[in-house]
């Protein structure tokens, strides 16, 4: 039996990589007022940007329904595949609630949802290691085993270059938005069990960018690294330079923030996520 590993949207996982890997994409849902939108399928990163500045309301998203998570699981499990299904964080988002109430309907199924306790270029990177060690080889239940693996070693870093979206969105109070405009300050966020905490406050995108290469650097040598960038590709490709020499046969992989975790990052974001040789 060949095992098939699926995630969902909010990985920001590179169209080629995915193909290049076999991995199936769930997409999430973003809104925009009565328009409803499958991310990175109907909406792609670059329309969702030129849209959100215009949006007289923020977008709000929504986690797949179990029927869109069937609709993935039964073709792969009637060619006789056993699935690996690794999304966002349960404390971020009802993703992994819908996939399990999909396996529920599929008894018996060889069906694994595993709960990555990360979001973005963090749980892409736990995705992708499940996704290389079956090309490698690996049985199901060890494919299941190198995504908890890659789970407790992975790292994310984002800096968020405005407020205003997770102000809009409910995530932060308006005082604290005020605040960090007025003083110009900046978050880098990180993801710590399944929970989004500030690692650092930041005055600029530089000192943004020389932490997080430094934190990369202390966790050096590494595994595998991503870069994530709204809306400037530039300063991605130069960031995953800099990465390039901590990492084992120098390849970091490039990839956009989607429209789902675009509508609490707004423009301007960038981030990391690394993960140390185990």
């Amino acid at each position: 039996m060949a095992v098939k590993i699926v995630t969902d949207s909010t990985a920001d996982l590179p169209s080629d990589v995915a193909h290049q890997l076999g991995i199936t994409v769930v997409p999430l849902n973003v809104h925009f007022g009565d328009e409803t939108f499958r991310d990175g399928v109907d909406l792609d990163a670059g329309e969702f940007f030129r849209r959100l500045p215009k949006a007289p309301r923020v977008p709000t998203t929504s986690q797949p329904s179990p029927g869109a998570f069937l609709e993935v699981y039964r073709p792969l499990l009637e060619a006789g595949h056993q699935v690996v299904s690794i999304h966002i964080s349960s404390k971020l988002s009802g993703t992994v609630n819908s996939a399990l109430q999909a396996r529920a309907h599929l008894e018996g199924a060889s069906v694994e949802v595993v709960d990555s306790l990360q979001v973005t270029a963090s749980l892409a990177l736990v995705v992708v290691a499940a996704a290389r060690a079956v090309q490698a080889g690996a049985s199901y239940q060890e494919a299941i085993g190198a995504a908890h693996r890659a789970r407790e070693r992975v790292h994310l870093l984002a800096y968020l270059d405005t407020l205003e979206y997770l102000k809009k969105g409910g995530r932060i109070g308006k005082v604290q938005a005020v605040v960090g405009t007025l003083l110009r300050v900046r978050p880098v966020v990180t993801v710590h069990e399944g929970i989004v905490h500030s690692a650092t406050k930041v005055r600029s995108r530089a000192q943004g960018i020389e932490y997080m290469v430094s934190v990369a650097r202390d966790r050096a040598p590494l595994e595998q690294a991503m870069v994530i960038y709204s809306t400037e590709p530039d300063d991605a490709r130069a960031l995953a330079e800099r990465l390039g020499s901590l990492v084992e046969g120098g390849n970091v992989i490039v990839g956009r923030v989607g429209p789902v975790l675009g509508t609490y990052t707004g423009p301007g974001a960038f981030g990391i996520a690394v993960q140390a040789r185990g």
